[in-house]
């Protein structure tokens, strides 16, 4: 559910069954498929797809931003906030900010060509840097290397790819995007 719908684009398919709690920013040639739940602030670029039941959590004052040529696989999840658990007041949504314990919120980011894979697990502060391939089933916490292959729980650089042709195909597009749309 997007309460406001005036800004999308008619290229950007939204399954019925999304919730956004907060309307995202969103780009060009996106697709948001069945399951979708977001709490957070949202910018999804253009050229991103976010596969079925990917969850984008942390509340009002969390963010997560797409750059583009983004993918984000089933079942993923993206945490902007969480509990710290480490002694200074309860835990829980439902616990009164008065006697709460600490939390972390910070920005999550994936820049352009990065891709999150299915059931993987990203936390606050993370950053997917340009090209980054977060494996399935990882657990990812903090900064990447551009290019990077990261594998495992936590998530280590397993190898780095070169994205010349990458590029050069996102250039490609954009330019026959130009040409169609004046865009």
């Amino acid at each position: 559910m997007i309460k406001d719908l005036s800004n999308v684009d008619d290229d950007v398919f939204i399954h019925d069954d999304v919730y956004f709690k907060i309307n995202p920013e969103l780009g060009k040639h996106i697709a948001i498929d069945k399951g979708v739940y977001c709490t957070v602030n949202v910018s999804i670029g253009s050229y991103t797809h976010i596969s079925p039941y990917v969850t984008m959590i942390g509340g009002n004052n969390g963010f997560f931003e797409c750059k583009g040529f983004n993918n984000i696989m089933a079942g993923a999840r993206i945490i902007c906030s969480s509990d710290r658990f480490d002694g200074s007041g309860l835990f829980g949504a439902m616990i009164p900010h008065s006697l709460k314990g600490r939390q972390i919120t910070e920005k999550v980011v994936m820049e352009e060509f990065s891709n999150i894979g299915t059931n993987s697990i990203v936390l606050p502060g993370s950053i997917l840097r340009k090209g980054v391939l977060l494996s399935a089933g990882s657990l990812l916490m903090g900064d990447t290397e551009e290019w990077g292959v990261y594998k495992g729980n936590p998530a280590v650089l397993v190898k780095k790819i070169n994205g010349d042709k990458i590029i050069e195909n996102a250039k490609k597009l954009k330019d026959v995007e130009q040409l169609h749309y004046g865009d």
